[in-house]
Formats: C-alpha cells, sequence, structure tokens
C-alpha cells in the first residue's frame, strides 16, 4: 500500500537469497499520508476520508543501493485506495473532544523477484486500521490529537510467495501525536508523530522491529487554496529477529521522502489533496516515489470542518 518493505525472509532464505536484505512484511501504515490541519480533528459529526495513490520503487540495500536478488532488480509497483470513516462525539476527555475511526484499505499489488519467477501481481483487501480513542485539543493558533492506532492482520497474505501478499499478518499497536500550528499569517506547519511497535508473525515466527516514523507538511494558507512541501522520515529503531532466517545485526531501514502538496477546500468544507513524495536516504527497504490523491469530505458535521 506504500513503500513496502517486502520480502518475507523465510521464503527467501529456502533460495538463497541474502537475508540482509528481509525486512519482513509490508508497511501497515501509508508513510506520508497525513499532512495539512493533521493536528485538527474536525467538529462533533460524521466525515469520510478517501486516501487513493500509487507507488513505485526499488528495494534497496544496507548501502542504499538497488539489491540485487538473482542478479536483478526486485522492483515493486503498488496502488490502492483506502477508506476511511471518522466520527467525533461531543464527549469530553482530558479537556479534548473523543472521537474514533477505522480504516479500510483495498490494495493492488506487482512485485518483481527473478528467482521466483518474476513478476506477479494480488489486488485484495489490506488490513484494517482501528482506533476508539481519538482525542483532540483546540487553541487559536496550535491543534493537537492523539490516540493509539491498532493495525489487524486483515489482509491477503501467502507465506510461500511475498509477491503476492497484501497484508502483513501480525498485529501492530501505533501510539501517536500530532500538531499543527496554524498563525494568523496564513502560514502552517503539521506533523504526525508515531512509533510502530509489532507483534510476531506466527507463520514463521519473524519479529519485524520497532519503528519511529513521522508525517509532516509546511506552507502557506492562500484563499481556498493551500500549497507547501510534505513527507515523511521513518528509521527502524530495533533489529528484527528470528529464529529461522539470519538476521544481520544493524541493518534497520529507514527512508526520508519529501515533494509537494496542494490543497483546494470548497464552500462544502470539502478538502481535496495532491502531493507527490519521493524518497531519498533509503537503507533495507523499498525507495522510490509516490503520488497521493486525498479527499476529506464532512458527511454530517456540526460546524466547519477543519480535517483530521
Amino acid at each position: 500500500m506504500n513503500s513496502m518493505k517486502y520480502i518475507v525472509a523465510i521464503g527467501l532464505m529456502l533460495i538463497a537469497i541474502p537475508a540482509t536484505y528481509a525486512k519482513e512484511g509490508p508497511d501497515q501504515y501509508p508513510y506520508g499520508a497525513e499532512n495539512w490541519l493533521t493536528g485538527a480533528t474536525p467538529p462533533p459529526g460524521f466525515y469520510f476520508l478517501n486516501y487513493a495513490g500509487y507507488y513505485t520503487g526499488y528495494l534497496k540495500d544496507a548501502n542504499g543501493n538497488n539489491a540485487l536478488v538473482g542478479g536483478e532488480k526486485v522492483n515493486v509497483d503498488a496502488a490502492w485506495d483506502a477508506f476511511r470513516f471518522l466520527e467525533m462525539t461531543k464527549v469530553k476527555i482530558f479537556g479534548a473532544d473523543w472521537g474514533m475511526h477505522v480504516i479500510v484499505p483495498i490494495v493492488y499489488q506487482s512485485i518483481y523477484i527473478a528467482p521466483l519467477g518474476g513478476r506477479s501481481s494480488e489486488t485484495n483487501l489490506g488490513d484494517i486500521t482501528i482506533d476508539p480513542f481519538v482525542l483532540g485539543w483546540h487553541h487559536p493558533q496550535w491543534h493537537a490529537a492523539a490516540g493509539v492506532d491498532i493495525d489487524l492482520p486483515t489482509g491477503h497474505y501467502n507465506s510461500a510467495d511475498p509477491r503476492t501478499s497484501i497484508g502483513a499478518h501480525y498485529y501492530s499497536f501505533e501510539p501517536l501525536f500530532c500538531i499543527s500550528y496554524l498563525p494568523k499569517s496564513g502560514w502552517e506547519a503539521s506533523t504526525k508523530l508515531m512509533y510502530n511497535l509489532k507483534t510476531t508473525n506466527q507463520a514463521d515466527n519473524y519479529h519485524s522491529g520497532q519503528e519511529f516514523h513521522a508525517d509532516y507538511v509546511a506552507g502557506k494558507h492562500i484563499g481556498s487554496w493551500t500549497v507547501g512541501a510534505s513527507g515523511y522520515v521513518l528509521k527502524q529503531v530495533t533489529d528484527d529477529t528470528s529464529p529461522s532466517a539470519a538476521i544481520v545485526a544493524g541493518d534497520k531501514g529507514r527512508v526520508f521522502a519529501v515533494g509537494p502538496s496542494v490543497t483546494y477546500t470548497n464552500k462544502s468544507h470539502m478538502m481535496f489533496i495532491a502531493q507527490w513524495q519521493h524518497e531519498t536516504l533509503v537503507e533495507n527497504r523499498f525507495g522510490g516515489d509516490k503520488v497521493w490523491f486525498k479527499a476529506i469530505i464532512p458527511i454530517s458535521a456540526l460546524s466547519p470542518h477543519k480535517k483530521s
């Protein structure tokens, strides 16, 4: 669904692919998805958000070079459409508005791995995300939000062929904190900070390392339009572990991405966002380019829409 840090370690070891490149499972969070007003939860009501996008990239090794598997590069192309349903209530917790959300992704994925027979594709349900405690605080010039996203192993998974695995086949728990600074000048700086804690993949006992990652954006509001730059950063904090795959200590994934972002808000308070993000400084995961198209639609808001 994004810059997938693919190649299931146990499957690749069977064909002697170097495990130093093996980062098990797809990324459950779509890095770079959140941008403008990410700290500003909307007023009480029900909202629909649609995240559609496309990603293409090549697997990188520990030195940031294209990893050669069977003497050839490993390539991924993916497209997705994720449906997010957000309900903000009138209930106050710790002075914050309380809400909840669920995200349901549909993913097309095509991966080329020469020793596995070349390219294979799959279209299927991805891993669903839920958060029953979204909290939002508001101030005239800043907004903040916090929660714990829970990623469920609902996505299609094939332990014999990583090319057709859409889901990660493990649970993840992701504490998050978002903040948006909106001075009267019309400028904005927003970020969403996350820490990903994964459980063990029970199919192969592979445990992916913990990761810190953040989405960010900065730019200027000009009437109904907003323009600026957005992106994301990821750093794997702990090593992967596996009883059956040779994991090299220190071979952790990382990536930095940046690119232009533009937003249009109409009179009905619908927001439409388009952006391109280029990945660089990539190690031990896929690196490439991502294009996003996002819509935020208030269904039953009780006051003007701000965004989640």
